[in-house]
């Protein structure tokens, strides 16, 4: 079961056990004060490079490559390119 903040009307804060079917608290139990439910961040902190970055970004070059090769501007057109450049300067 999950641990709830909650707010009294005072400005002090508790904490408080419930199910997560359970309805928000409206009157603090043991004082008898009006409560607000305190929206607090996940508690999860991905440390290191990130396996998502690294994941889709081998994806991403892979899907960019193979495009550039489909289209005739990738490594095989610089061969071509740089091969005509070798051929023109033999020839001088």
């Amino acid at each position: 079961m999950p641990l709830y903040t909650y707010r009294r009307e005072d400005g002090t804060t508790f904490e408080y056990r419930q199910k997560f079917t359970d309805e928000a608290l409206k009157v603090d139990p043991v004082t008898g004060q009006r409560v607000v439910r305190v929206v607090q961040p996940a508690g999860i902190v991905f440390k290191g490079s990130g396996f998502y970055v690294n994941d889709s970004r081998d994806a991403s070059r892979k899907s960019i490559n193979n495009t550039a090769r489909t289209n005739g501007s990738g490594e095989g057109a610089k061969d071509s390119a740089s091969a005509k450049s070798d051929a023109a300067a033999a020839a001088d």
